[in-house]
């Protein structure tokens, strides 16, 4: 495990150094006070933070607080030299995982060291995430806007990371969220070496408790600076923190696309009944059938459906036999509004057609386990 210690005494840094590298652990040590702890945890990334020398003083805490909010993968350990009730309650309130007299026994400390391990170690074998990719079939597909939503609706009930992988022109973050990104893909792929969960949880925008954006380069020059082997690395991570990893991409199809689409469980290529969508899904399905894909695998999502073009989804199911459609309606003006306020179509008018379908894709992705039926239910049932 990686661990960093801040601490303004010398010899506290230098005795638990001695104690946790006899575990095996890594660890970094700098000299000084808790001002610094924001600038080591960006500096070294480390899984758990120990901060020595703070006081029973309730104002300490709005500093590690406002760490763990940034930086929720990094578990903190404070050492102090008292302790007050109140100042443990408001410590955990803060994030913090455990509490430590200062100077740090030795029992102790290898013991808090070792419950948070374990922790971490539990959270990281838990069953590997799913990967699903959209695809426009042609620029203005609307593509973006339901691989945000629907991963809106994923998270509701999982865990969820968006990546935009629409390296050059992506914008999905400003389909949901007004925030600004701290980091962004390229960023990732620079620091690749030392990418761990903490980095990872550090680099996302957290749009909700449950979905982040992975954001694609504001600087389009730096789109050069993501390779195909960087998505490797991610997805090492991003799969043991997270239940989905979405793939909002580009239309283009290159190595890093591929790698992609090789990994994905579910493509979703997203088009609308157009000739000029048809010619390319057309080329895209073929381009699948070489690729080994599974038909089970591919599912186009057809955009924009009404109905009353002249080529409709029957005339699709012709042209593309044993391919599997989902018609997704118009949403109009409320998409519009979606998309211009960076609010998720569900909070805007959960009861629309359209909402209600990104509703029911995301539960085939993710089928919601059925409720128990109470005793009255059963009773009417052997009715």
């Amino acid at each position: 495990m990686k661990i960093a210690i801040v601490s303004p005494n010398p010899n506290h840094l230098q005795d638990m150094r001695k104690v946790l590298e006899a575990r095996g652990h890594a660890v970094s040590l700098f000299e000084g006070g808790k001002s610094r702890m924001q600038a080591v945890v960006e500096k070294v990334a480390p899984d758990l933070l120990l901060v020595d020398g703070m006081c029973c003083d309730l104002q300490e805490l709005s500093l590690v607080e406002a760490l763990t909010l940034r930086h929720p993968a990094v578990a903190v350990v404070l050492l102090c030299a008292m302790q007050t009730p109140e100042f443990l309650i408001h410590a955990m309130r803060a994030g913090v995982r455990e509490v430590l007299p200062s100077p740090a026994d030795t029992a102790a400390l290898e013991a808090a060291v070792g419950r948070i391990a374990l922790k971490m170690a539990g959270a990281q074998a838990h069953s590997a995430g799913r990967i699903v990719a959209f695809m426009p079939c042609k620029g203005g597909s609307g593509a973006t806007f339901l691989a945000t939503n629907i991963a809106h609706q994923l998270s509701r009930e999982r865990s969820v990371l968006l990546i935009d992988l629409n390296l050059q022109f992506g914008d999905a973050l400003s389909y949901v969220s007004d925030l600004r990104p701290t980091s962004t893909m390229a960023d990732v792929a620079r620091d690749i070496g030392r990418l761990d969960a903490s980095l990872l949880a550090a680099s996302v925008v957290r749009v909700s408790p449950s979905y982040s954006i992975l954001p694609a380069p504001e600087d389009l020059a730096r789109a050069l600076d993501v390779k195909a082997e960087h998505i490797d690395a991610i997805l090492q991570v991003a799969l043991t923190q997270y239940d989905f990893v979405i793939f909002d991409l580009g239309t283009r199809i290159d190595t890093l696309t591929l790698r992609v689409l090789d990994r994905a469980e579910h493509i979703f290529p997203v088009l609308q009944t157009s000739l000029p969508h048809i010619r390319n899904v057309t080329r895209l399905v073929q381009v699948f059938k070489s690729l080994g894909y599974a038909p089970g695998k591919v599912e186009l999502l057809v955009n924009r459906s009404t109905g009353g073009g002249e080529i409709g989804l029957s005339d699709m199911r012709r042209s593309l036999p044993g391919v599997m459609f989902t018609a997704v309606p118009d949403g109009g003006k409320d998409v519009e509004a979606s998309i211009n306020r960076g609010v998720p179509l569900a909070e805007m008018s959960r009861g629309s057609a359209l909402a209600r379908r990104l509703d029911e894709i995301a539960h085939t992705l993710s089928p919601r386990p059925e409720a128990t039926p109470g005793f009255m239910g059963r009773l009417f049932r052997r009715a």
